[in-house]
């Protein structure tokens, strides 16, 4: 028998036991450890709830996050109940769940994993190469949390990939391909036509593909799938244009804050003077991707007046992208973590961003082209801080790191031992009108937004450097950061 989950920290700790490949370093698993037969098998114990709700369906290498939780919000509130999955998480594991904007309580995710334990169990007995994962488990949560918050649709973020993704499973009104550049190359292939590939995976028969990729081989490859699977194909700067304004024209209540706007066209309907939330220039095709879904589920049923639509994106948060958290000087936290969302977090940072010095604030995981994002730093910084992260595994120690970025960059390079030290020497290094820019990675972000925010840990939380490296997720999670 299982044993009796009866507190959050237990469930928590029951999930973080689980084979984590997003703590496993490059190389310790490949696209055989991948079996949607498994996660199969789990959801058809639970009774199949992914098939209960109808699903948009978000791939892409850089911007579905941001698509996804734009996408979320509009449908929110043309007055739908919409699930929203997403990872990784910044501080505690239910951020990835949430319906209406809201993520589960404590209470439920103990009921969650109590209801969980037992086809997880029956799983583990019955094969070694059956053992649900944790990202598996927290997507069958997702499903099990949007069933009983009675979702009308779910928006669903993959995780890795896409063709053998745990999220491949569900049942999509759409599918959305935001990006494709090169990243997870061991896993998902070292060529762009097969990185393609495994995101078009999530193409399915007869279903409509919205995609940001408008050109060169990863096109091909999208339009081809599309075409294989009778699906409709509309594309970013063919059927779906985006015109930014050149200055910001939205203010937003009180604070009198102004925003970016930008004019997109549809297939079906232009929208004028749309706001767009999230800072960068890519974001706005991502919100010509988010609004193009919209619009086309309003023509599959789920209708959505086109000024709720666009009104309500003024208001979106989604942390570390392109994320100010200070003034004097400015601190810019991103989660850029390869050459082609640090091309994009410069871009932003040329245009909006002015300052007398730049600070760099860098780490990486070891599986990254860690010299091919350097490089694009050269001319644009004026010191770098090396670091590593405490909370994964995955981290490239410091003085490797440094040693990296000397013989890339022609400029000084320190190297600090956590990312407290780093923030500490970074404070150091400035003057007001200088800019502190943290990137490298999504745990890199993470650690330092909750440390530039003065957000302290709970004392359950360890946050000394991990000593495995096997992915099982031995590190203590956070509780109550």
């Amino acid at each position: 028998m299982p044993t009796a989950v009866m507190t959050y920290p237990q469930a928590i700790d029951f999930l973080f036991g689980r084979i984590n490949y997003e703590r496993a370093a490059s190389g310790s698993y490949s696209s055989r450890d991948l079996k949607l037969e498994r996660m199969r098998r789990l959801l058809a114990l639970l009774g199949d709830p992914h098939l209960r709700i109808g699903a948009v369906h978000i791939a892409g290498t850089k911007g579905k996050g941001s698509t996804a939780v734009m996408t979320a919000e509009m449908l929110s509130a043309a007055g739908y109940r919409v699930g929203l999955f997403t990872s990784p998480h910044l501080a505690r594991f239910e951020e990835r769940i949430r319906v209406g904007g809201i993520s589960p309580n404590e209470d439920q995710v103990v009921d969650l994993v109590g209801r969980l334990r037992r086809p997880v169990d029956y799983l583990d007995a019955r094969d070694a190469t059956m053992r649900p994962t944790y990202f598996e488990i927290a997507t069958a949560m997702a499903w099990l949390h949007f069933t009983d918050q009675q979702a009308n649709l779910a928006v669903m973020e993959t995780g890795l990939g896409g063709r053998l993704d745990s999220t491949n499973l569900c049942r999509p009104e759409v599918t959305v391909i935001t990006s494709i550049s090169r990243d997870h190359t061991a896993l998902l292939g070292g060529t762009i036509e097969k990185i393609a590939a495994e995101k078009a995976g999530i193409i399915k028969e007869n279903v409509p593909v919205i995609s940001g990729v408008s050109d060169g081989p990863a096109a091909d490859v999208i339009r081809q799938a599309s075409r294989n699977r009778h699906a409709e194909l509309y594309r970013l700067h063919h059927e779906i244009h985006v015109a930014p304004h050149p200055a910001p024209q939205h203010r937003i209540g009180m604070e009198n804050r102004q925003i970016a706007t930008a004019d997109i066209n549809t297939p079906w309907q232009r929208f004028s003077a749309v706001p767009l939330p999230l800072r960068g220039v890519h974001q706005a095709g991502n919100a010509a991707l988010a609004v193009s879904t919209v619009d086309l589920l309003s023509r599959r049923g789920f209708r959505a007046a086109a000024d709720a639509v666009t009104t309500v994106l003024a208001n979106v948060q989604w942390p570390i992208r392109i994320e100010q958290l200070g003034d004097r000087p400015t601190v810019i936290v991103d989660a850029a973590h390869n050459d082609a969302s640090v091309k994009a977090l410069l871009a932003t940072l040329n245009s909006a961003f002015p300052a007398r010095r730049r600070i760099l604030v860098f780490a990486a995981s070891r599986d990254k082209d860690v010299p091919a994002m350097l490089f694009q730093f050269r001319a644009e910084f004026d010191v770098v801080i090396a670091t590593e992260y405490v909370t994964n595994p995955r981290t490239m120690r410091r003085e490797e790191l440094r040693q990296t970025a000397a013989e890339i960059l022609d400029m000084p390079v320190h190297s600090a031992k956590s990312p407290h030290a780093a923030w500490r020497m970074a404070k150091q290094l400035s003057s007001p009108d200088d800019l502190i820019c943290v990137t490298g990675s999504f745990f890199l972000a993470a650690e330092m937004r909750d440390i530039i925010r003065n957000v302290s840990h709970d004392r359950d939380c360890d946050m000394t450097p991990p000593t495995n490296t096997d992915g099982s997720g031995s590190i203590r999670p956070c509780y109550g950061a």
